[in-house]
């Protein structure tokens, strides 16, 4: 269906599956509004069966080869075709994202922003020729006496049938993220969005359903653990791709381990900006508060953990509560407002309940800490800042996903290193100091996936891959490296002469 930008109320009823629209088997699920708390549309529900026939559409699909075996020249076309829709369409999507997410437009925007930054650079990368030679061996070893052994090369083939699982927080963006270079690089995909916000995904499939593909090639299922868990672990899968938490990451991980499949996985985080004595007050204050009550606070990547000179501290956290203060929170169709909701009324509790516990643990709260006032519908909560925070205890360790940021002091250099990396996560990570050169040998002591210095551009820089460390998961997304994620890598080797 077309969507068209402000609608009220969007439905969808069916799936897409081996290249056809079909009825789900397990009927419809409502879609909530976080903002107003009201039905704004449904989705189909999919079940076991939906996915058992998804999956086996894909293997057909790729094991009978046409999209597989098809002149990469003639996929990036393809996928060029659907980056048109996709720019075509954007004001459907932002539709859906605030529908959805609560999200504001400025959110919308920020997300489109990097999609089309990355999908262009995804055709770009598809249309390369994936093959290198290597260089002929001339051996002395082994009584070779200088003999010619041959040479070779190394190229790339498909991964196969990749398994794609998004979140709520980003379902139009990570859904192409991971089918828009999966299916360039000749592999089929399943994809499953969060049952929070299924539409956009939805919109997805409408646009690749006007490529005319090869059946099985794109198909897209809903539904709640149970099709998750047979989307990781269905032997017929040779890759999943999954953003998500960390725990949820671990048991993708341990119900693919049996057939020994890929694994992507793109997890928590809770990255830490570093301000050193030095810094631009302004620039910290700025980068700091944008980076971590971005999207009310859910993102894995967000810089929650704000590490600072003990020596300008106090001066930083006056400005940053100052500024904070200023925030607006509430309708996200208002253009004024910076902070939408939450997801869930769960969300709420879980970041009451770290407010309380670092309350407990000692910590100073400076702003927020609660419900916004004169906001009786919808899932807000306030900016918070925490100061005087421990970075081992909850609040310095554990991801909240919601709008709670959390100071903690340093003395010099050395200390601030080893706060950031005392961690369990290694997703992103900032510094902000007017010394380039020591933000550099800093950035590099990072064990971070990510540091941007002075507010570097991150995902909007094509070539910069996303990826994290430690529990914030394996392998990378974005950009080049982000596409060979999606194949093998084949060496051939050949006689001299």
């Amino acid at each position: 269906m077309s969507v068209a930008p402000g609608q009220i109320k969007v439905d969808y009823d069916k799936l897409f599956i081996d290249g056809t629209w079909t009825v789900p088997g397990a009927g419809a699920e409502a879609v909530i509004n976080p903002a107003t708390e009201q039905e704004v549309g449904s989705a189909p529900l999919g079940s076991i069966e939906d996915t058992e026939r998804a999956i086996a559409a894909a293997k057909r699909s790729f094991d009978r080869g046409p999209w597989r075996d098809e002149d990469r020249n003639v996929r990036a076309d393809r996928m060029q075709r659907l980056f048109d829709l996709v720019l075509a369409r954007q004001e459907e999507a932002v539709g859906l994202m605030q529908l959805e997410m609560g999200f504001t437009r400025l959110n919308c925007e920020m997300q489109l922003g990097l999609l089309f930054s990355q999908l262009e650079r995804t055709i770009e990368v598809a249309r390369k020729d994936p093959t290198r030679p290597l260089p002929m061996i001339i051996s002395d070893r082994l009584g070779g006496g200088g003999r010619a052994l041959g040479g070779g090369v190394v190229t790339r083939d498909p991964v196969g049938v990749v398994s794609a699982i998004t979140p709520y927080n980003s379902g139009f963006l990570l859904g192409l993220i991971k089918a828009f270079p999966a299916m360039a690089a000749g592999n089929s995909v399943v994809l499953k969005p969060s049952p929070f916000t299924p539409l956009q995904t939805m919109l997805i499939a409408e646009m690749v359903a006007e490529l005319d593909l090869p059946p099985g090639v794109f198909n897209v299922v809903t539904g709640g653990l149970e099709v998750g868990q047979m989307m990781s672990a269905d032997p017929r899968v040779d890759m999943v791709s999954f953003t998500g938490s960390d725990a949820v990451g671990a048991a993708v991980m341990a119900q693919a381990s049996p057939t020994l499949k890929k694994v992507q996985l793109e997890l928590g985080g809770k990255s830490p900006i570093v301000i050193r004595h030095d810094a631009d007050l302004a620039l910290a204050v700025e980068v700091a508060l944008f980076g971590s009550m971005f999207q009310a606070g859910q993102g894995c990547s967000l810089t929650t953990r704000m590490l600072v000179d003990n020596r300008i501290r106090s001066a930083f956290v006056e400005a940053l509560a100052g500024a904070a203060r200023q925030i607006k929170v509430g309708d996200p169709y208002d253009p004024t407002t910076f902070m939408g909701p939450l997801i869930r009324e769960t969300a709420i509790t879980r970041t009451q309940d770290f407010c309380k516990r670092a309350l407990e643990d000692g910590a100073r709260l400076v702003v927020g800490g609660d419900r916004p006032a004169g906001l009786d519908k919808g899932y807000f909560f306030e900016v918070t800042i925490f100061d005087d925070v421990s970075n081992d205890s909850h609040l310095g360790q554990r991801e909240v996903f919601g709008p709670i940021a959390a100071v903690i002091g340093f003395d010099d250099d050395a200390e601030a290193i080893r706060l950031a990396n005392d961690s369990d996560y290694g997703l992103g990570g900032a510094i902000i100091s007017n010394d380039k050169a020591t933000a550099f040998e800093m950035a590099l002591k990072m064990r971070t996936g990510q540091v941007q210095i002075n507010g570097g551009p991150g995902g909007f820089h094509p070539d910069m891959p996303f990826g994290g460390y430690k529990r914030s998961g394996l392998g990378r997304e974005w950009g080049e490296e982000g596409f060979n994620e999606f194949t093998e890598m084949k060496a051939i080797g050949f006689p001299a002469g």
